[in-house]
């Protein structure tokens, strides 16, 4: 039986690979193979992020639980929701919490996460919802106060005219009494930085060529991953990394689930995710530009928290 292709796949690969510069939205990367080797990038130890916010996690989620009052925690893009548990407890101490909804494009991903969070929270309604965050709040959840937690700097993947997009859609979507917790990486030394996307395990190099086998799984592409390099790059201008799959030798792709033929010239380049860093203070006027009004800020030098609400909307 023939799988008919995923619409947004072949409507991404084939703006994303026709165009110059040439782009691959990364949330492609997250089938449930990428998701277990994001799960094995976040354990190494060049990958400092994800135990910075846990720690943070760790020592404010009781202030979190209180300042939001939220009955119901959303997390978009939820992974496995290890670092999440941390909170949810905070939560249900306070006599808070009713329900958690995980949203993940990993289904795999996203049982994992329920199974944890009920083995520690049975009282707690866990509602996972198979979805890519950028669809933002699902329309059918209209349990509130909610408080939406976006963590993990996933909020960095996204270039600045999609975050603002992002934010102003987000910041319309909340309600009177919602609050958002946002986690965002910090910007530190340049050395630091790439050896967290360059770890010595060679993990995140074989995150990011795992696009190729999506490609020739979904859509029968022939690009092959020795066709292609990993190459991370620090941009100072823009505080971001940048990672990238760059031609090896001149290569001409067919992919016939998308109608589409590439070819790339030798060193050609495809981009395929960035991962932003943020002053602080940046991030909060940024969110007062789309309208969110910061509240509580927390940060351990390496990573920050921002708990936000609508503008007007200040909890006590």
């Amino acid at each position: 039986m023939r799988v008919t292709p995923d619409v947004a796949l072949v409507r991404d690969v084939s703006a994303g690979l026709s165009g110059q510069p040439k782009r691959l939205p990364p949330r492609w990367l997250y089938d449930d193979t990428g998701t277990a080797l994001f799960g094995e990038i976040t354990r190494l130890p060049e990958y400092y992020l994800t135990e910075a916010e846990r720690g943070l996690l760790v020592d404010h989620a009781a202030e979190i639980a209180k300042v939001s009052g939220a009955r119901t925690v959303v997390e978009l893009g939820s992974g496995t929701a290890d670092k999440t548990v941390t909170l949810l407890e905070a939560f249900a101490t306070e006599g808070l919490l009713d329900a958690f909804v995980p949203l993940d494009v990993s289904v795999e991903a996203l049982e994992l996460a329920a199974a944890r969070v009920r083995a520690r929270l049975p009282d707690v309604d866990v509602v996972p919802m198979e979805a890519d965050f950028s669809g933002y709040l699902p329309a059918a959840l209209d349990a509130s106060p909610r408080m939406v937690a976006f963590l993990g700097s996933t909020i960095g993947n996204l270039y600045p005219d999609e975050r603002r997009a992002f934010l102003d859609h987000l910041a319309a979507s909340l309600r009177p009494g919602d609050s958002l917790l946002l986690g965002a990486d910090l910007v530190k030394g340049a050395d630091r930085l790439i050896a967290a996307y360059d770890d010595a395990a060679g993990i995140t190099e074989r995150f990011i060529l795992n696009l190729v086998t999506v490609l020739a799984r979904e859509l029968g592409s022939d690009l092959r991953a020795e066709d292609v390099a990993y190459v991370p790059l620090w941009d100072a201008r823009n505080h971001r990394m940048d990672l990238r799959l760059r031609a090896r030798r001149a290569v001409v792709a067919t992919i016939p689930g998308a109608g589409l033929v590439v070819q790339l010239a030798e060193g050609e380049e495809i981009h395929v995710e960035i991962s932003t860093k943020f002053h602080l203070p940046d991030l909060v006027e940024e969110l007062g530009s789309a309208g969110l009004e910061t509240v509580r800020t927390f940060d351990d030098g390496d990573f920050g928290l921002v708990l936000a609400v609508r503008a007007g909307k200040r909890p006590s």
